[in-house]
Protein backbone atom coordinates (compact mmCIF):
# COMPACT_ATOMS: atom_id res chain seq x y z
CA UNK A 1 0.00 0.00 0.00
CA UNK A 2 1.38 3.38 -0.90
CA UNK A 3 1.77 6.07 1.75
CA UNK A 4 -0.86 8.18 -0.02
CA UNK A 5 -3.40 5.34 0.04
CA UNK A 6 -2.64 4.60 3.71
CA UNK A 7 -3.25 8.27 4.56
CA UNK A 8 -6.63 8.19 2.73
CA UNK A 9 -7.62 4.97 4.55
CA UNK A 10 -6.81 6.59 7.89
CA UNK A 11 -8.94 9.63 7.05
CA UNK A 12 -11.90 7.43 6.02
CA UNK A 13 -11.83 5.22 9.10
CA UNK A 14 -10.63 7.79 11.63
CA UNK A 15 -8.19 5.18 12.87
CA UNK A 16 -4.42 5.06 12.55
CA UNK A 17 -3.18 2.53 9.98
CA UNK A 18 -2.66 -0.86 11.55
CA UNK A 19 -3.67 -4.49 11.69
CA UNK A 20 -5.41 -7.14 13.80
CA UNK A 21 -3.67 -10.05 15.50
CA UNK A 22 -5.20 -12.89 17.47
CA UNK A 23 -4.01 -13.67 20.96
CA UNK A 24 -3.27 -17.37 21.26
CA UNK A 25 -3.42 -20.05 23.90
CA UNK A 26 -0.82 -22.81 23.43
CA UNK A 27 -1.64 -25.82 25.58
CA UNK A 28 0.13 -29.15 26.06
CA UNK A 29 -2.07 -32.12 25.17
CA UNK A 30 -1.28 -35.82 25.37
CA UNK A 31 -4.65 -37.50 24.67
CA UNK A 32 -3.33 -40.77 26.10
CA UNK A 33 0.00 -40.64 24.26
CA UNK A 34 3.22 -41.14 26.23
CA UNK A 35 5.60 -38.18 26.35
CA UNK A 36 9.36 -38.48 26.23
CA UNK A 37 10.10 -34.80 26.71
CA UNK A 38 8.76 -32.76 29.61
CA UNK A 39 5.10 -32.46 28.57
CA UNK A 40 2.53 -32.02 31.33
CA UNK A 41 -1.07 -32.23 30.12
CA UNK A 42 -2.80 -28.88 30.48
CA UNK A 43 0.27 -26.68 30.95
CA UNK A 44 0.03 -23.66 28.70
CA UNK A 45 1.20 -20.22 27.78
CA UNK A 46 -0.35 -17.32 25.91
CA UNK A 47 0.81 -15.22 23.01
CA UNK A 48 -0.18 -11.56 23.28
CA UNK A 49 1.22 -9.52 20.42
CA UNK A 50 4.89 -10.45 20.31
CA UNK A 51 5.04 -11.65 23.92
CA UNK A 52 4.99 -15.21 25.25
CA UNK A 53 3.18 -15.08 28.60
CA UNK A 54 3.65 -17.89 31.12
CA UNK A 55 1.58 -18.20 34.28
CA UNK A 56 3.47 -18.94 37.46
CA UNK A 57 4.73 -22.52 37.50
CA UNK A 58 4.03 -23.23 33.82
CA UNK A 59 6.99 -24.64 31.90
CA UNK A 60 7.69 -25.80 28.37
CA UNK A 61 10.66 -27.72 26.99
CA UNK A 62 12.70 -25.34 24.81
CA UNK A 63 13.31 -28.16 22.32
CA UNK A 64 9.59 -28.81 21.95
CA UNK A 65 8.89 -25.06 21.90
CA UNK A 66 11.24 -24.74 18.92
CA UNK A 67 8.73 -26.78 16.87
CA UNK A 68 5.81 -24.45 17.59
CA UNK A 69 7.47 -21.01 17.57
CA UNK A 70 7.69 -20.57 13.76
CA UNK A 71 3.95 -21.18 13.40
CA UNK A 72 2.73 -18.69 16.01
CA UNK A 73 2.96 -15.49 13.92
CA UNK A 74 0.97 -17.15 11.14
CA UNK A 75 -1.67 -18.40 13.60
CA UNK A 76 -2.06 -14.83 14.89
CA UNK A 77 -3.07 -13.46 11.49
CA UNK A 78 -6.36 -13.60 9.61
CA UNK A 79 -6.47 -16.58 7.26
CA UNK A 80 -9.04 -18.01 4.90
CA UNK A 81 -11.43 -20.49 6.54
CA UNK A 82 -10.08 -23.24 4.25
CA UNK A 83 -6.41 -22.49 4.83
CA UNK A 84 -4.73 -25.29 6.81
CA UNK A 85 -3.50 -22.66 9.23
CA UNK A 86 -7.16 -22.02 10.15
CA UNK A 87 -8.15 -25.67 10.50
CA UNK A 88 -5.10 -27.51 11.90
CA UNK A 89 -4.59 -26.78 15.58
CA UNK A 90 -2.03 -29.26 16.92
CA UNK A 91 1.74 -29.29 16.49
CA UNK A 92 3.74 -32.40 17.40
CA UNK A 93 6.84 -32.40 19.53
CA UNK A 94 9.88 -32.72 17.24
CA UNK A 95 11.06 -35.90 19.02
CA UNK A 96 9.60 -38.73 16.88
CA UNK A 97 9.25 -40.96 19.97
CA UNK A 98 7.35 -38.37 22.01
CA UNK A 99 3.56 -38.21 22.18
CA UNK A 100 3.40 -34.57 23.27
CA UNK A 101 1.44 -32.04 21.23
CA UNK A 102 0.74 -28.33 21.44
CA UNK A 103 -2.84 -27.25 20.77
CA UNK A 104 -2.98 -23.67 19.46
CA UNK A 105 -6.27 -21.84 20.02
CA UNK A 106 -7.09 -18.34 18.85
CA UNK A 107 -8.62 -16.27 21.61
CA UNK A 108 -9.35 -12.53 21.37
CA UNK A 109 -8.22 -10.12 18.65
CA UNK A 110 -6.12 -7.02 19.27
CA UNK A 111 -5.58 -3.94 17.11
CA UNK A 112 -1.97 -2.85 16.58
CA UNK A 113 -1.13 0.50 15.02
CA UNK A 114 1.57 0.61 12.41
CA UNK A 115 3.42 3.41 14.21
CA UNK A 116 3.38 1.45 17.49
CA UNK A 117 5.04 -1.61 15.97
CA UNK A 118 7.54 -0.32 13.43
CA UNK A 119 11.14 0.69 13.82
CA UNK A 120 11.13 2.92 10.75
CA UNK A 121 12.33 6.32 12.01
CA UNK A 122 9.76 8.41 10.09
CA UNK A 123 6.86 6.13 11.12
CA UNK A 124 7.50 5.62 14.85
CA UNK A 125 4.95 6.31 17.52
CA UNK A 126 4.73 5.21 21.13
CA UNK A 127 5.48 1.47 21.24
CA UNK A 128 2.26 -0.53 21.72
CA UNK A 129 3.56 -2.20 24.87
CA UNK A 130 4.19 1.18 26.52
CA UNK A 131 0.65 2.36 25.72
CA UNK A 132 -0.90 -0.83 27.14
CA UNK A 133 1.20 -0.80 30.31
CA UNK A 134 1.04 2.93 30.94
CA UNK A 135 4.86 3.04 30.96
Amino acid sequence: MTDERADKDELKTGREAGFWLYDLKVETVLDGRTPVCRHIEGESFSVEGEALVFSEGQRVSMYALAAVLPLLPAKQRETDDNDWMSTDAEVACPDPHCGGRFRITRTERRWFSHSGTTGLPDSRGTPYWQKDQGK
